[in-house]
C-alpha cells in the first residue's frame, strides 16, 4: 500500500470511527449503562468522552439523528436526565458545558463554551484552536427553538424559552421568554399559584 493510500485510510477510519461496527456497539453499550439513547447516526468524539467520563448523561437523555457532541480532553459536557436533543443539534466544549434536566433543543441548535481563534495572521484559521469566556450553563426545563445558538460563558436560568434563530450572548434570568440576535428578554413567564401555595411542576404559562 502506498503512503498516500495508507494516509487516506487512516483519515477515513478517523472520520468514520463512529460508524465502524465495533465502535457503534461500544457507543450504544456506554449509553445503555447510563439509561440514555441515540438514534443513529451520532457524530463527534462521543465514544471517547463517554469512556473517559467527560460526557455525563442523566437517565433518558435522547439524541436524535446527527446530534454532534465534541470536546477534546479535558473538556467536559454534562446533560441532565430527560433532556432531548433533536436532529442536528451540536454541543461543543472547550472546557465545560452543562445542560440541566428536561431541556429540549429543536433542530439545528448549537451550544458551546468556545470561540474559534483567528488572531494569528500566518496560521490557517482552522489550525488556530479555541478560546473560552468560561463555562456555558443551561438550567433545568429550558426550551430552545430551532437553530438557537448559545455562546461562550452564558448562563441560562431554569424554565427559559428561547425563540427560533436566536443568538444568546448574555445571561438570561430564570423564567424568561427571550428571542432575537442578540437575544433579549421579551417577558417573564408567570404561573398560576398552586393550591398548596407552591407552583405545580407543569404549570401553564399565564396568558
Amino acid at each position: 500500500m502506498s503512503g498516500h493510500a495508507r494516509l487516506w485510510l487512516q483519515k477515513w477510519r478517523w472520520y468514520e470511527r463512529n460508524a465502524l461496527p465495533h465502535n457503534r456497539l461500544r457507543i450504544h453499550r456506554e449509553l445503555a449503562r447510563r439509561e440514555s439513547f441515540a438514534r443513529w447516526p451520532i457524530q463527534g468524539n462521543v465514544l471517547e468522552m463517554l469512556q473517559e467520563d467527560r460526557l455525563r448523561l442523566g437517565p433518558h437523555v435522547l439524541f436524535e439523528p446527527n446530534v454532534w457532541i465534541t470536546g477534546p480532553a479535558p473538556a467536559r459536557i454534562t446533560i441532565g436526565g430527560g433532556s432531548f436533543l433533536n436532529m442536528g443539534v451540536m454541543v461543543a466544549a472547550v472546557a465545560e458545558v452543562t445542560i440541566g434536566e428536561h431541556c429540549m433543543f429543536a433542530n439545528g441548535c448549537f451550544v458551546t463554551d468556545g470561540n474559534h481563534r483567528f488572531d494569528d495572521p500566518v496560521t490557517p484559521v482552522p489550525w488556530q484552536g479555541f478560546t473560552t469566556k468560561g463555562p456555558t450553563r443551561i438550567g433545568d426545563n429550558v426550551w430552545c427553538g430551532a437553530n438557537v445558538v448559545i455562546t461562550s460563558g452564558v448562563t441560562i436560568g431554569e424554565r427559559c424559552v428561547i425563540g427560533a434563530n436566536s443568538v444568546v450572548t448574555t445571561d438570561l434570568p430564570p423564567f424568561s421568554i427571550a428571542a432575537g440576535s442578540p437575544a433579549r428578554v421579551l417577558r417573564t413567564i408567570e404561573y398560576a399559584e398552586h393550591p398548596s401555595g407552591g407552583l405545580p411542576p407543569d404549570a401553564p404559562v399565564a396568558g
